[in-house]
């Protein structure tokens, strides 16, 4: 699998440019809701500067992701009520990115969305998910 790693290419770079479709920004990321998402409410933050790898960001950046994950959280739960979360990132084809732009996923869980949520996202390699 290729990541899309150049920012003139960027669908995450071109939202960044499009104010329009923006939920949130603070001085290095911005959050917008997932064009493809798996919950109501699935929203992504993204870097403002084009960096592939999540863990590669700055501390500076990570920080300000960290804390919009927090307001972003906050929206999430007085809109929509959500029973939980999931957060992460993907880093990497063989980790299930698939644009090459640094992104965290906020995910609102619901209670019955899936039959046996125990294991959250231990489900990415489903034969190792069980451990209780």
């Amino acid at each position: 699998m290729s990541l899309t790693l150049d920012p003139n290419v960027c669908p995450f770079c071109a939202r960044i440019r499009d104010d329009d479709s923006l939920s949130a920004r603070n001085a290095h990321c911005v959050a917008f809701l997932d064009k493809t998402p798996v919950s109501h409410g699935h929203t992504l933050i993204v870097p403002v500067r084009h960096e592939s790898d999540f863990l590669a960001l700055t501390a500076e950046e990570l920080d300000a992701i960290m804390a919009m994950a927090v307001v972003v959280r906050a929206v999430l739960d007085r809109e929509l009520h959500p029973d939980g979360f999931n957060i992460g990132a993907n880093i990497g084809g063989a980790g299930g990115q698939t644009v090459g732009h640094a992104h965290l996923h906020v995910i609102p869980r619901f209670t019955g969305d899936v039959g046996d949520p125990r294991g959250g996202i231990r489900w990415i390699i489903p034969d190792r998910a069980v451990y209780w």
